[in-house]
């Protein structure tokens, strides 16, 4: 086991925001740096893509229930979704499930469902599951107009011992609009620029695994790696 196991969860300002994206590109460059993970999305609703993308950035090395263990069919948070089929998962669960998974990583990737507060289980959100861990937070924010507000909005509900060292990232978006250039900067006003990291637009390719990411995007996910030990 290593000397000390670390946890980072990844959450972010909302749906569809790039947090599996970033959290593929993340365990793939971890294990190229010949370093241990696992990664987890414990709750998935509405199809199991997330996790299947997680199975596949691990090359293996977790089943694809290892990784993610409850699956709700409606498209809802999962607490919600998890209503719907009368079924019930604690926090308690989801924590015991990650740490038994985990025993043999350096490092432990928790990836969670929508923003930091959006329903997960039938007693907590995903700010819950960090403080439950002892997790390294991870913002993800999709780099468009109105990324100031909800990153500030995400900041505002973590306890203040982690606001101002979680790091930030904006993932670039499909099309972009005239604040993305300008998006980095003007939240450096209200959160460590040193702390903010631009993220470029990852293809497909590059996404499944198929295509090497650039030096450029090694070198932001490192730097990435290098905010959360810091």
């Amino acid at each position: 086991m290593a000397a000390k196991q670390r946890f980072l969860v990844v959450t972010g300002t909302g749906t569809g925001v790039g947090k599996t994206v970033l959290s593929g590109l993340l365990v793939r460059r971890i294990i190229q740096l010949g370093r241990t993970i696992r990664a987890f999305k414990p709750l998935c609703s509405g199809g199991r893509g997330d996790a299947l993308a997680l199975e596949a950035a691990s090359g293996g090395a977790q089943t694809l229930d290892e990784i993610n263990p409850w699956h709700f069919e409606a498209p809802l948070s999962p607490a919600l979704a998890a209503r719907l089929e009368r079924r019930t998962v604690t926090l308690e669960a989801v924590s015991a499930h990650i740490l038994q998974h985990s025993k043999q990583s350096e490092l432990t990737l928790v990836e969670g469902a929508g923003g930091l507060l959006s329903p997960l289980t039938v007693d907590g959100d995903t700010r819950d599951l960090i403080l439950r861990l002892k997790a390294r937070p991870l913002i993800v924010a999709s780099n468009r107009l109105g990324v100031i507000h909800d990153v500030r909005a995400t900041l505002g509900c973590l306890p203040p011992s982690l606001r101002s060292s979680v790091p930030v990232v904006l993932m670039a978006p499909a099309a972009v609009d005239p604040s993305t250039a300008r998006n980095a900067r003007s939240l450096s006003e209200y959160h460590p620029a040193d702390r903010i990291v631009e993220v470029p637009r990852v293809s497909e390719e590059i996404q499944s695994g198929a295509g090497s990411p650039s030096v450029a995007l090694n070198r932001k996910l490192e730097q990435i790696l290098r905010l959360l030990e810091s």
